[in-house]
């Protein structure tokens, strides 16, 4: 099978088109992450490697960190530089598949990526990402970058207090705390595209789902397509909803309360973080305990 035409690679395109008309993804801004399944990987073998009728595997490149428990394994991952907006048109020469070595400190490119370049800047932070989640949970395979419009906003007003943060996207929206329980991580500032980030965003992703970086964007995570971007999606609504609400006052006059949340847990089998339904002071402001 052609690696075009199989269904992981078919969700991968899609989910970079749905960000990019979210308008998530400006210019080359985000990337994404994917660990291939071993029965996936041996439906598109033959494909990995040829271009133009040849067999050209790449040179083995550092990663710039170590990810021992991936080793040997496969992703498709985003180019370097590339527009989200051109995968789903030319995918062979926006994404790439690449292979880890034995020792999770090396990776080459076994396809895609044929007119040139590299995985996305932000690798080490992907993978360090996708080790850290295997070990909790081998089902999760999706990694997402994006720079969601209304997330990045609060994290100008709201303070980067976990439980603060969390609390106010909760009362947003009755479905943000059924389907990310643990809260929403945060990194403060950080540069980019290097180890120390991916080290503060995997440590975030050691309990939780999703993690804002701060006047930056964000990072979800899922066992599938579908699963991570509406986590993603689900939480940029929240915020969406609370710019506005943060457009007509910085009171509310009514909101979903602890003892609310509480009542979620048994019908949806969750279990809310209760370090996040703390009680408020009366006539508290958002963004206030």
């Amino acid at each position: 099978m052609k690696v075009i035409d199989a269904e992981f690679a078919q969700n991968f395109f899609r989910m970079c088109q749905d960000g990019f008309d979210r308008g998530w993804h400006e210019r080359n801004g985000g990337n994404l992450s994917y660990r291939i399944k071993p029965e996936e990987l041996e439906d598109i073998r033959e494909d990995l490697g040829h271009y133009e009728g040849s067999l050209q595997t790449g040179e083995w490149k550092e990663i710039g960190t170590s990810v021992p428990f991936l080793a040997g394994e496969y992703f498709m991952v985003t180019g370097s530089g590339k527009f989200f907006r051109n995968v789903e048109l030319a995918p062979k020469k926006n994404v790439c598949i690449i292979e880890l070595d034995e020792t999770g400190r090396k990776y080459r490119i076994v396809w895609g990526l044929c007119a040139g370049g590299r995985p996305t800047s932000e690798l080490p932070t992907h993978l360090m990402n996708l080790e850290v989640v295997k070990k909790r949970d081998p089902g999760i395979r999706v990694v997402y970058h994006c720079h969601p419009t209304n997330l990045i906003a609060l994290t100008y007003v709201l303070p980067l207090d976990e439980e603060i943060f969390t609390r106010e996207i909760y009362e947003m929206a009755t479905e943000c705390p059924i389907v990310f329980p643990e809260g929403i991580g945060i990194v403060p500032w950080m540069l980019c595209g290097g180890r120390d980030i991916g080290v503060a965003t995997s440590e975030k992703m050691k309990t939780q789902d999703i993690c804002i970086w701060a006047h930056h964007g964000a990072f979800a995570c899922g066992h599938d397509f579908d699963e991570t971007f509406g986590l993603m999606h689900t939480a940029e609504k929240g915020a969406e909803v609370l710019v506005k609400v943060m457009s007509m006052t910085d009171t509310k006059r009514q909101t979903i309360t602890p003892e609310m949340f509480r009542q979620l847990n048994e019908p949806f089998g969750v279990h809310i973080n209760e370090r996040f339904l703390y009680d408020k002071k009366p006539g508290a402001k958002i963004g206030e305990r």
